[in-house]
């Protein structure tokens, strides 16, 4: 077990900065300028990293899907074109690891089937991201155990048996787990943030938060908490086309998460208790000296 995990040139772990992740997913519509630009909101935010999903279509599409038709703004077309129309390959993540080092910030990806893990390892990723999703594929935990990198795992939609067994595969040494709930768009009542210490008691391992809320309080409730990672999707425009859209930040609110988990992470203290450098002259002034010979 880790208490402190390297990411890049990032330390995880509590004591230091909370390791902000900008979601980026599949918000960016297939288009790398869209891409770039969310990697711009990141880096003036003050976010550490940008996170994408890679996956093999033909693999990681559910059979039963494949042919369904949908709508999208490139006309109706399958459901595994579709797949295929929203997704990166070398050319344009070559171009999105360049624009990343530029503003300095990590990117990496959720692998969703093993050939993407491949895939990204070739392109020399710090890390990789387990999706809630992908807890039980035992054989992808497999490949990712492999790479020897940092792993950051989500354990949304997961029993606690689940989470041991991924862990058991993926081992404790450089791993990060992150409380989340997979509903979309969260409601209050199914946060669940007391699991955040409850998964650094199991574990021993840095814990952080993703979260899927439209708000920011339930994030900056769970630095409070002690998370040392806060991942959150991120858009451009709510209103654009796309299933995580509604559940992302915009600039500004993304802007306003960072600034405050910032601020959190300052108030929270070492948990001794002193008089600070600003109360004396307040006692000074409000504080009634002892009568001579009283305790």
């Amino acid at each position: 077990m880790a208490a402190h995990v390297q990411i890049g040139n990032e330390t995880i772990g509590l004591g230091h900065p909370t390791y902000v992740i900008g979601e980026i997913g599949i918000n960016h519509n297939g288009d790398v300028g869209v891409a770039k630009k969310l990697i711009d909101v990141a880096a003036l935010a003050g976010a550490q990293a940008v996170k994408f999903q890679k996956r093999t279509p033909a693999i990681s599409t559910p059979a039963d899907m494949k042919d369904t038709r949908r709508e999208t703004p490139w006309g109706e077309m399958s459901y595994l074109e579709y797949r295929y129309r929203v997704e990166f390959e070398r050319e344009q993540y070559t171009e999105i690891a360049a624009h990343a080092a530029r503003q300095g910030v990590d990117w990496f990806a959720s692998p969703w089937d093993v050939p993407s893990v491949g895939f990204l390892e070739s392109m020399g990723v710090a890390t990789h991201k387990v999706a809630s999703a992908s807890v039980t594929d035992l054989p992808l935990l497999r490949e990712l155990a492999l790479t020897g990198k940092p792993i950051i795992l989500s354990t949304g939609m997961s029993t606690m048996e689940q989470i041991d067994a991924a862990v058991g595969i993926l081992g404790t040494e450089r791993l990060v787990i992150l409380h989340a709930t997979s509903t979309y768009p969260l409601p209050a009542e199914e946060a669940n943030l007391n699991m955040i210490p409850v998964l650094s008691a199991r574990y021993r391992v840095p814990v952080g938060y993703s979260g899927h809320e439209r708000g920011l309080q339930i994030s900056i409730a769970a630095v409070a908490l002690g998370a040392c990672v806060v991942e959150r999707h991120i858009t451009l425009d709510r209103a654009m086309w796309g299933s995580d859209q509604a559940a992302s930040l915009e600039p500004h609110g993304f802007m306003s998460l960072v600034r405050d988990i910032r601020i959190t992470n300052q108030a929270m203290g070492d948990g001794t208790k002193r008089i600070m450098a600003g109360e004396h002259a307040q006692m000074k002034r409000l504080r009634r000296p002892n009568p001579v010979g009283q305790a």
